[in-house]
């Protein structure tokens, strides 16, 4: 019962804990409603073409990190693999449907990336590497966040990753594929942003005098 109940408030804490809205907190700081520019995606691609280099890498820490420790929690507690998956589930759902903002959010990259460094490093570390490249080559960030998400699992699987996480790897997938969906549309009709093409943006007067 104090498993069950431990997994329950880890769970819980895990969605809190990916509603923390990292993209849109940084993009606030400089005046910017980041809902309301590109893509409208509070992730760390959409700050990075709105606002700069520095405020996407803050993003791209924060978000993993809020992963990392939203999964740590539960094996911390001595919960297991199960409860951990389903925390790491939980932190991602509230990443990508976050109650803070209408259920809207990010689309989980890094997020997952977080979750996954903790549970299986090594299967993470292939799928940022793969992700990476796939990056550099395409300079479409969308194909290479879905390459390596949908290289998750099949590393799961060669790896021999407990079954939790294993079915873990399919569902952060398959969010991951229906978060890019309008992404692969745009891939697919040669409409897709690259990676480097910035966005002009409005920023709040307060913050425009803070940048000058």
């Amino acid at each position: 019962m104090l498993d069950v109940t431990l997994a329950a408030v880890t769970i819980v804490i895990g969605y809190m804990l990916g509603t923390i809205p990292s993209g849109y907190l940084v993009a606030k700081l400089h005046g910017v409603n980041i809902q309301q520019v590109g893509s409208g995606n509070i992730g760390a691609t959409n700050v990075l073409r709105a606002l700069g280099v520095v405020p996407a890498v803050i993003v791209v820490v924060l978000d993993p990190l809020k992963g990392a420790v939203a999964t740590a929690l539960p094996l911390l507690l001595g919960v297991g693999p199960w409860g951990a998956a389903l925390a790491g589930l939980a932190v991602v759902l509230g990443n990508n449907f976050n109650v803070l903002l209408g259920f809207r959010g990010g689309k989980g990259i890094a997020t997952s990336i977080g979750v996954m460094l903790v549970l299986e490093p090594l299967v993470a570390l292939f799928c940022i590497v793969l992700g990476v490249f796939t990056i550099l080559v395409s300079r479409y960030v969308s194909l290479g966040s879905l390459v390596g998400m949908v290289a998750l699992p099949l590393f799961l699987i060669a790896r021999g990753s407990h079954p939790a996480y294993l079915l873990l790897g399919f569902a952060l997938t398959a969010l991951a594929v229906v978060r890019h969906l309008a992404n692969v549309r745009r891939l697919m009709a040669g409409s897709e942003s690259r990676l480097g093409e910035r966005l002009e943006v409005e920023r709040s007067p307060r913050a425009a005098r803070r940048a000058r």
